[in-house]
C-alpha cells in the first residue's frame, strides 16, 4: 500500500480574481455586508476553504473592532462626564 492510497489529495479549485471581485463588490453593499461573511464562513455548501478562512477573520476583526469602540466610548465617556460634572 503506498502513501498516496492511505492519503489521497484533497486538492480544492481555488479563488479566482473574478470571484474575489465578486465578494469585494459584495462588501460595498450594506445590509449585504453584514450578512454574507456569516454565509460564507459558517455556510455549508461548495465554499472554498479560503473563503471561508478569509470570512472568519473579518468577523474576527469586527468583533475586536468593536471592542475596541466600547472600550474608548466609556473612556472618553467617562472623562467627558467628569468634565461636564465639575461645572
Amino acid at each position: 500500500m503506498e502513501y498516496k492510497d492511505i492519503y489521497p489529495e484533497q486538492r480544492e479549485s481555488a479563488v479566482t480574481v473574478k470571484d474575489w471581485l465578486l465578494v469585494m463588490l459584495l462588501m460595498c453593499i450594506p445590509i449585504v455586508n453584514l450578512v454574507m461573511p456569516f454565509v460564507w464562513a459558517f455556510g455549508g455548501g461548495n465554499i472554498p476553504e479560503s473563503k471561508k478562512n478569509w470570512a472568519k477573520a473579518m468577523l474576527l476583526w469586527a468583533v475586536i473592532m468593536i471592542g475596541v469602540y466600547v472600550l474608548l466610548i466609556i473612556v472618553f465617556g467617562f472623562s467627558i462626564w467628569s468634565l461636564v460634572d465639575a461645572y
